[in-house]
């Protein structure tokens, strides 16, 4: 028991520190080539911050374990647009125009409502490869509306050049894959042991890595990049729903044996999507006395299994 608790504690730490490493090389790697802040929030960040869900899904799917492969994306998505908006924005106050919120909100809702109706009877490979499509396809068109700023050679010399950030993002890579593959099979044998649902463990796991959204997310709105902390939260939840699930049910079909936990679970994910989005259009962000309401509505989502 003690041997999985260290091993899955020591994966999340890896998954962590190396989907840290991957994001800050592939964001200057993207400043470097002159794209929108916005672009890299909800692109490159997001992508990069959900790299741990990606890694859990394909490692769980592969061991056949679809609760943890659903548990993991709707605690993750879950902890985002309560628990991550409300710490950023106590940090600093978060602002967004009412397009953004509308456009890319709406996305991320659409993404919440594909994986919901997936889920019923579970996802085979085709329907992976589609979710992937799907988000390629949305990625190509924001970059097609929100895409490149020409950048002078003088600020480009001043970001890190491709050649020395293509090594730290594969070294990131690395470290994100073991780590995944450590959690993953730690978790599950820490479920068995303790007899506690394999769904809870993946909630737990959500939350976990959930951390790297929170420190981009926090640390750019801190410094004054709003378009990347906006971008990197809302991206990560159009990410994860569709790209993060659909490579794991591209190696292996996804499957969950408690639908009606899960389902619980998913819905009250997207009522407070609603609720945290109708702050943002509303107020055309988030203040530090909403966050503190962001922060209480994660609270249910713990106890509903």
């Amino acid at each position: 028991m003690l041997l999985a608790v260290v091993g899955f504690l020591a994966g999340l730490g890896l998954l962590l520190f190396g989907a840290d490493r991957t994001v800050r090389a592939a964001a200057e790697l993207a400043l470097y080539y002159g794209v929108s802040a916005f672009f890299i929030g909800v692109t490159v960040i997001s992508i990069g911050t959900s790299i741990p869900e990606m890694t859990t899904s394909v490692y769980a799917a592969t061991y056949g374990a679809g609760d943890l492969v659903v548990g993991n994306i709707v605690g993750s998505e879950t902890a985002q647009i309560t628990l991550a908006v409300g710490i950023v924005a106590l940090i600093s106050p978060i602002s967004a125009t009412r397009r953004n919120v509308l456009v890319y909100g709406g996305a991320m809702v659409l993404a919440m409502i594909i994986m919901i109706l997936t889920l019923e009877d579970g996802i085979v490979r085709s329907e992976g490869f589609l979710m992937m499509l799907a988000y390629a396809i949305f990625v190509h068109d924001l970059y097609s509306n929100e895409g490149g700023e020409e950048v002078t050679d003088e600020v480009a010399e001043e970001r890190e050049p491709p050649e020395r950030a293509l090594p730290r993002i594969a070294f990131g890579i690395v470290l994100v894959v073991v780590g995944g593959h450590l959690m993953v099979t730690n978790g599950v044998e820490i479920a068995r042991l303790v007899g506690i649902p394999e769904y809870l463990v993946g909630l737990l796991t959500g939350l976990g890595t959930t951390a790297p959204e929170i420190a981009v997310a926090g640390i750019a709105a801190r410094g004054g990049e709003g378009g990347i902390s906006v971008g990197s939260l809302l991206g990560s939840n159009i990410t994860d729903p569709v790209f993060s699930l659909g490579v794991g049910a591209l190696v292996a079909d996804v499957a969950v044996t408690d639908p009606s936990g899960v389902f619980r679970s998913v819905g009250y994910m997207l009522l407070v999507s609603f609720v945290v989005l109708g702050l943002l259009y509303w107020r055309r962000g988030i203040g530090r006395r909403a966050a503190i309401g962001c922060l209480l509505l994660y609270l249910p989502s713990l106890v509903l299994f």
